[in-house]
This record gives structure tokens, C-alpha cells and sequence, in this order.
């Protein structure tokens, strides 16, 4: 049987609920956006609903909440058995997506020093809940408090995009960040989340296992690579030719030593009161850019999976999105710790089904282009 799915104005005003469609899936992630993909036939009722920015809430799920970006259908010999819409789209946290960092006047960065989630809940209100334009403003956009969770960092950002930045500062620190619902009061919500440890090497949770041996997963893909691995950051930050202030960060010789390039020319030498800033915390801040970029690289591991459905752990009680747990195949002798950090629910005639992303995903190709662009050394660009 489906699981029904609400379908909400922007308003958040319900305007029906469907279980026939012909199927769906959706991506939860920890560190990126997530996706939807649902097909439903054109002549099922409330159909019609199923336009362009609303939005889908699954069950009752406030925290799997996905808006509508893109509808498409055609019509075959079948006639209408086949008139099936392929609806397409976002978790609602791509509305971070949707703005770029723009610095406060007279600066030339925005920069901001604290534990990773005062620094992504800082971005959030500066570009989404408290802009100095005000036609920037989401208005029924709240934050979470601060609980001032994660890794101390020093962040800088001019004209990003939100969600990229976002994505930097989940990978450094493991903390994930979402948009949820509030239907009562009728705001979204955003917030940083922490995973459990639910490794086998810890003793204050009931540890999860995935492993056919322990009949916890039907299937499991592991990939060992270096095709992507960087482990050595050279950074570089203002100043032109031999006078460029440049860092290394990581201490990897010989052989084992996979260099990267990082343009931190945005990294500023003065404050918002146009004071220098001592030596000190700029090298501080360079070494930071250094490990959040090399982030990026360092994934050497790929494990995807699907989870048996009837397994002995309960997804979202046993486990969840975010959470470390143990992976184990004793006949390619692997075992490893790693985080969930996506989780894909695939709902068929023939089911339901989950399948899993431990650790970093495999870089897409366009990830791949950025990375190499960032290589590029900047010696000309400002």
C-alpha cells in the first residue's frame, strides 16, 4: 500500500491527500538537498493539485517535506492508462538554495567565527529571516535556538550561493540542516541536527549493524578509490605574486602526498570597523578554509546499500538519516564506521524499499567541475 502524501499550498493551507499514485521516491540528505520524483495519473482525483511550488508532505512526516518544481506528460497509443504525470522536486530546504551571501555594507565579506551551527544558523538569519533588503525576507521562516553544537570555525562567504556554503560547513563539522514544517503555526522551520553514534566501539546506544550477515541489508556496494583524493591543501590568501600570503595544510610527504590547490583570496585581513586583523587569526582562518575544503576530497570509501525492509533494526527508530553506524561484510572482509548521510524511500506496486548512503557520496560530475575549478590558482582573479 502507498503511503498517502498531503498536498499544501505555499500557504500551508491542505489542499487534498493521495495514495494511488503509480509510485515514488525521495532522497533525504544529511549534507545536500534532497529530491522527489512521483508519477500519478492525470484522471486520479486531486491530481490537479499537483502544480508547480506547492508542496508534498509525506504522511505525516514534517520533516519530509518536498516543493514542486517541474511537471511533464504525454499521451500514448495506451491512452488514458498511460496519461501519467512525472512530477519533479526539492526538500524544502532548497529554499536556501535560493539566495546568495551578500555581505553587510561596507564589507567586503561577511565573516563569522563560533561552533558550525551558530555560523550556518548566522547565514540563514543574514540572507533569509533578517536581510537588510527586505524583499530578501521569508517571512515565515524561523530558526531554531542555537545550541551551539559542532566543530569552532572561522567562515567567510561573498556571493555564494547559501546551500553550497551550507554543504561546506555540514561536511567539516557532521551536522546536518533541514527545513521542516510547522503546520500549527503555520512556519518553516530551520534547524541543525546531530546524528547518534550507534557504532559497535560505543556503549551508550544499542548498536545497528548493517550486514547480510546479520541479515540487515540486501544488498551493499563498496568502492575504494583515489581518483578524487586530495589529503595536502596549499591555501592561498590576499596579496599578489611572492608577496601572496600562502599556508599548507596536512603534513603527508612523499608518495603519499596528494596536493590541492585553494584560492582564499576572499579570506579578509581587516574587520568591519576596517581594522587589521592580527596574524594570528587570519592563519587560523586560512588553516580552516584549508580543512573545510580538503573535506571535499578526502572521501577514499563508497558504500551504498539496500536496507532489508524487514531487517532487525526499525528505520527512523532503530536508525535515521545522520546517524553513525557499523557496516560489515565478513566475506571482503570490510568493516568500517560511517555516517548516513542519504537515505532514498522507494514506494512501487511491488513495495517498499529504503536504500542507504554511508559515508560522502560518490562525487556527481559536476561536483567534479567545481573541484577542479577551485584548483585553479587565482593568481589573476579577484
Amino acid at each position: 500500500m502507498n503511503k498517502p502524501i498531503r498536498i499544501l499550498s505555499l500557504n500551508m493551507d491542505i489542499l487534498a491527500e493521495i495514495d494511488n499514485y503509480e509510485s515514488m521516491f525521495f532522497n533525504r540528505s544529511w549534507y545536500d538537498v534532497g529530491t522527489i520524483e512521483l508519477r500519478i495519473n492525470r484522471h486520479i482525483k486531486y491530481a490537479n493539485t499537483l502544480l508547480k511550488d506547492n508542496l508534498i508532505l509525506i504522511g505525516t512526516d514534517l520533516n519530509k517535506v518536498f516543493i514542486i518544481k517541474h511537471r511533464e506528460i504525454e499521451l500514448d497509443e495506451s491512452g488514458k492508462v498511460t496519461e501519467n504525470w512525472l512530477i519533479k522536486g526539492y526538500s524544502l530546504k532548497s529554499i536556501i538554495a535560493q539566495r546568495i551571501t551578500i555581505p553587510p555594507a561596507n564589507n567586503a565579506y561577511d565573516i563569522k567565527t563560533g561552533t558550525a551551527e551558530t555560523v550556518m544558523k548566522y547565514y540563514v538569519y543574514q540572507n533569509l529571516v533578517n536581510p537588510i533588503n527586505s524583499k530578501r525576507k521569508i517571512p515565515h521562516l524561523l530558526i531554531e535556538t542555537d545550541q551551539q553544537r559542532g566543530i569552532q570555525l572561522s567562515y567567510s562567504t561573498r556571493f555564494k550561493n547559501l546551500a553550497e556554503d551550507m554543504n561546506i560547513l555540514s561536511l567539516s563539522s557532521k551536522l546536518g540542516w533541514d527545513v521542516t514544517l510547522d503546520l500549527k503555526n503555520k512556519k518553516w522551520i530551520f534547524d541543525v541536527m546531530e546524528g547518534r553514534n550507534l557504532t559497535v566501539g560505543q556503549s551508550v546506544n544499542p548498536p545497528v549493524i548493517f550486514s547480510p550477515q546479520f541479515e540487515s541489508l540486501k544488498s551493499l556496494h563498496y568502492t575504494e578509490s583515489e581518483l578524487n583524493y586530495k589529503n595536502l591543501a596549499i591555501v592561498a590568501g590576499q596579496g599578489e605574486g611572492v608577496d601572496r600570503r600562502i599556508i599548507e595544510v596536512g603534513d603527508y610527504t612523499s608518495t603519499k602526498r596528494h596536493e590541492v590547490f585553494i584560492d582564499a583570496r576572499d579570506i579578509a585581513e581587516v574587520d568591519e570597523n576596517q581594522q587589521l586583523i592580527s596574524q594570528e587569526k587570519i592563519t587560523e582562518a586560512l588553516v580552516d578554509r584549508g580543512k573545510q575544503q580538503l573535506k571535499e576530497f578526502m572521501q577514499e570509501e563508497y558504500l551504498e546499500g539496500q536496507v532489508l525492509t524487514n531487517s532487525p533494526f526499525e528505520y527512523q527508530k532503530d536508525y535515521d538519516l545522520g546517524d553513525f553506524i557499523t557496516i560489515q561484510n565478513s566475506d571482503w572482509n570490510i568493516s568500517m564506521d560511517a555516517q548516513i548521510t542519504d537515505i532514498k524511500e522507494i514506494y512501487e506496486t511491488t513495495g517498499f524499499s529504503i536504500e542507504a548512503t554511508f559515508g560522502n557520496n560518490r562525487p556527481t560530475l559536476i561536483q567534479k567541475i567545481k573541484q577542479e575549478f577551485n584548483q585553479i590558482s587565482g593568481e589573476v582573479r579577484k
